[in-house]
């Protein structure tokens, strides 16, 4: 999630273990501990633009790296944050640090949780990357809990948190029932199906299923209260890396594997290609501006005639007022 969201993430566990007296000093370590993962998006290459893709959510956020980032936390932070006793600034700085690459993996995109014993990206889909209906409250609470020096706030901000999170999952799979209704009423029989949540909310999910051929994007309303509502979206052929006759064994192939196995196999072609179809933009169709969208927030680009050569990664995030006002009416349910 973004770092505001981790940091008040963090925060909280580390004043589960805190007493009035040092609440304050919980909450600064656990704040910090709990962004200190994300400075892997300094693990970057000028000559290899997805090695920055492959290390974000990695080793960093893994729960067997939990123990060392902890540990560096704490022997960082008792130069910044003092009257601790190192003990007790390790848990604080455990706490914390756990939170982070668990917070991650309530999201869709993908975090690898059990590295090095496996590559899997666990993705829950149940809330989104930003969503201040989820933050918001727990940093009131946090920051009034400080400020009093009182733990019933912080009480408040754990129910929140454990409610928000669980209202997620059940949100989810409700989308999901949605999106496989829909996918039969189109006489289809998808190879697999999923839905994320759309920005800051609960209710609006981007639905995708995938059959033999196609991707499809449909937005699915799931009031808390009320009837479902769908709003169709779009589909695109499923790539077909073959097609493009690269030979197996160049950098181009590795780095199109690399992205597929980033975008959990969700290629496909951006319709918008260039004229003569050089070079191809191969997007991530998990994820679009809008939920009913089929054009990528991001994908490579690939030379096909240039088989030693790196792919480029660029992300297609322009955002018009249209697309804003098409998201507050699926918002609305409008």
């Amino acid at each position: 999630m973004d770092p505001l969201s981790q940091g008040v993430f963090g925060a909280l566990w580390a004043s589960t273990a805190s007493k009035k007296e040092n609440l304050r000093q919980a909450l600064a370590l656990g704040a910090v501990s709990g962004m200190a993962s994300d400075l892997d998006v300094l693990i970057s290459s000028d000559s290899d633009p997805l090695l920055a893709l492959e290390y974000h959510r990695h080793f960093t956020h893994s729960l067997a790296f939990i123990p060392i980032g902890a540990l560096i936390c704490a022997l960082v932070l008792q130069y910044f944050i003092k009257g601790v006793p190192f003990r007790k600034r390790y848990l604080y700085c455990f706490l914390g640090f756990a939170s982070h690459g668990i917070l991650d993996a309530f999201t869709s995109y993908g975090t690898q949780l059990l590295w090095p014993f496996s590559s899997f990206r666990v993705a829950w889909d149940s809330i989104a990357i930003i969503d201040p209906l989820f933050t918001i409250p727990l940093l009131v609470a946090l920051v009034i809990g400080a400020y009093r020096r009182s733990l019933k706030p912080r009480n408040f901000a754990l129910v929140w948190a454990m409610l928000y999170l669980g209202l997620g999952f059940v949100q989810r799979d409700r989308a999901i029932a949605e999106v496989r209704k829909l996918a039969e009423s189109r006489g289809h029989v998808p190879l697999r199906l999923s839905a994320k949540p759309s920005i800051g909310n609960l209710w609006l999910f981007r639905g995708l299923y995938e059959t033999k051929t196609h991707h499809y994007a449909d937005a699915i309303r799931v009031p808390i209260l009320g009837p479902s509502k769908v709003y169709e979206g779009g589909s695109l052929k499923r790539f077909d890396v073959n097609a493009l006759q690269i030979p197996a064994d160049s950098r181009l192939m590795k780095d199109i594997e690399r992205f597929a196995w980033f975008s959990d196999n969700a290629l496909a072609l951006s319709p918008s290609q260039p004229r003569g179809g050089v070079p191809i933009i191969i997007g991530d169709f998990r994820y679009a501006m809008l939920p009913t969208g089929i054009e990528p927030l991001w994908g490579i680009i690939v030379d096909p005639s240039k088989p030693d050569a790196h792919v480029i990664f660029d992300s297609f995030r322009n955002v018009e007022a249209r697309d804003r006002a098409e998201l507050w009416r699926m918002l609305m349910g409008q």
